[in-house]
């Protein structure tokens, strides 16, 4: 058994996994800290972006940094909720039916294209990613500890795409984008590639399963001021009364804040959290639980625009703020 992390151990770690991951994904730092403070914090990351950005290959370099176990499910037209969970099947030499897990029964599951499968499948995912357990003919089974869901989505194809409805693209803690890499960058990776000879990329376990969960206890030990706490609440309030949303952020949005805000001041070398580090996540936290007047759809009008003007407009507390 994984002996107590402190805060400090947990930063320690972090920046190791950190930098194993960036032996695949290069020059993605700050979005790759937020993954894993995602994590870190208990929750799952969506990570909308165009192909061939990096999205799978993160996915998999964290499981294989993090010691977990991983399973991708690709989601298709076609894909049926038992085809995630799991279904009961006739064993005919016990002569009785058995439950076969499906790719859920992991400790990071990979949606890709999760916006490709219809609402049935997608809905296959809610109660495995809140409540960390699926129900099966009325049986319940417990998913491993920890569990965890990076899903992808293609943000430029419409056709035969399902949008996620606003009950599921909440539950996921964090939505982020990779964007292109800069010139330096990619030459970096296709210099790599090369030297390497080969496409697979594969990396060594840097903590376990078991270890992880200290670090996530370590993150319930850092502190957070009642005036930070406020602001991320301010910050959720100011989005249900914009002009432009039709639909603001809810309190679990708030929650979301400060949850994402601890892990990133552990990841950053702090075990309290200040307002750089609320305002460093808001667009990942709030930005997808927000909605946007229809009558604005057909502009360039954002929920990541919208949080933007809004860390600009609401009054953040003073940074030296420490509990």
């Amino acid at each position: 058994m994984t002996a107590p992390m402190t805060p400090s151990d947990a930063t320690r770690r972090a920046g190791e996994v950190l930098d194993q991951v960036e032996l695949a994904v290069i020059g993605k730092r700050k979005q790759l800290e937020v993954v894993l403070a995602t994590i870190l914090a208990g929750g799952h990351v969506l990570i909308e972006d165009n192909p061939g950005l990096g999205k799978t290959l993160a996915a998999r370099s964290f499981a294989q940094s993090l010691g977990l176990s991983f399973a991708r499910a690709q989601f298709t037209p076609d894909l049926l909720p038992s085809d995630l969970t799991g279904s009961f099947v006739y064993d005919q030499g016990r002569a009785e039916f058995v439950f076969r897990e499906g790719p859920v029964f992991t400790g990071l599951l990979l949606a890709d294209e999760i916006n490709r499968t219809p609402p049935k499948t997608q809905a296959a995912l809610l109660e495995s990613m809140q409540e960390r357990q699926v129900t099966i003919e009325g049986q319940t089974f417990a998913l491993p500890r920890p569990f965890h869901v990076v899903a992808t989505a293609n943000p430029v194809e419409y056709e035969g795409t399902y949008p996620l409805p606003e009950a599921q693209l909440d539950r996921f803690l964090s939505r982020i984008a990779f964007g292109y890499p800069e010139e330096a960058e990619e030459i970096d990776v296709l210099e790599r590639r090369m030297a390497r000879r080969e496409e697979a990329i594969t990396l060594s376990p840097v903590i376990d399963a078991s270890e992880l969960i200290a670090m996530q206890d370590a993150v319930e030990q850092v502190r957070v001021d009642p005036s930070v706490t406020q602001y991320c609440v301010r910050l959720a309030a100011a989005t249900r009364s914009h002009g432009q949303l039709a639909m603001g952020a809810s309190p679990r949005g708030s929650l979301a804040l400060v949850l994402l805000a601890r892990s990133v001041a552990v990841v950053r070398g702090r075990d309290f959290v200040t307002p750089e580090d609320v305002k460093s996540v808001a667009t990942a936290v709030l930005a997808h639980r927000v909605s946007v007047l229809p009558e604005l759809w057909m502009t360039s009008v954002s929920g990541v625009d919208v949080v933007r003007e809004l860390l600009q407009t609401v009054a953040a507390p003073s940074s030296r703020v420490r509990s």
